[in-house]
């Protein structure tokens, strides 16, 4: 049988993933933890206005229009 401090070391849990699991059930912080549900932030809590999506547009048009190669010559010190 392994002893505490085998189990514990973080390299030795790396290589043996049962360990891993086992070590966690046994987790007394583990379970002490609150769980909650956590949702994904796919959608804006406040829907954009047209007028926010066509000003975000039209700033990355006008990024993308830009020509950066042409100003790179000027930011190089050689």
């Amino acid at each position: 049988m392994k002893n505490t401090a085998t189990d514990l070391n973080p390299f030795s849990l790396m290589m043996e993933p049962e360990l891993v699991l086992q070590t966690m059930e046994r987790s007394q912080q583990l379970r002490g933890l609150r769980r909650h549900k956590l949702r994904p932030l796919d959608k804006p809590l406040i829907p954009y206005t047209k007028e926010a999506l066509a000003a975000r547009a039209a700033f990355d048009a006008a990024i993308d229009a830009e020509d950066f190669e042409a100003h790179a010559d000027s930011f190089l010190l050689n």
